[in-house]
């Protein structure tokens, strides 16, 4: 089942999440958050924005890779995925996360 992993990292301790995937793989990453409030507060924006298709910006790097990120109603960016080889990989993960994100439980986990 997917879940999303709320973390602490950095220098800084911030609060983080990612969402995985039902095989492990992580499909969207977050930015750092000062508390896990706000974390959880990411997450749900995800829940809710992920199935509209305006809120997912679909680029491409300048090494010729593929990724998404989805955005809040204020255009901030909640959550970036993983760079892919091709449009179609990351469209799969686009895809995932809009199947994946509404019914996806939140677990806090050490790192």
């Amino acid at each position: 089942m997917a879940k999303f992993e709320v973390y602490q990292s950095g220098k800084k301790n911030e609060f983080r999440f990612r969402l995985k995937a039902d095989n492990g793989q992580t499909i969207l990453s977050s930015e750092g958050y000062t508390t896990r409030a706000s974390c959880v507060n990411g997450i749900e924006s995800v829940k809710k924005n992920a199935k509209d298709p305006k809120k997912v910006t679909k680029t491409k790097t300048p090494n010729k890779m593929f990724r998404f990120a989805v955005t809040a109603a204020n255009s901030q960016i909640i959550g970036v995925s993983q760079n892919y080889k091709s449009e179609n990989g990351r469209d799969n993960g686009v895809d995932s996360v809009k199947r994946n994100a509404a019914k996806a439980e939140i677990k806090d986990i050490k790192k």
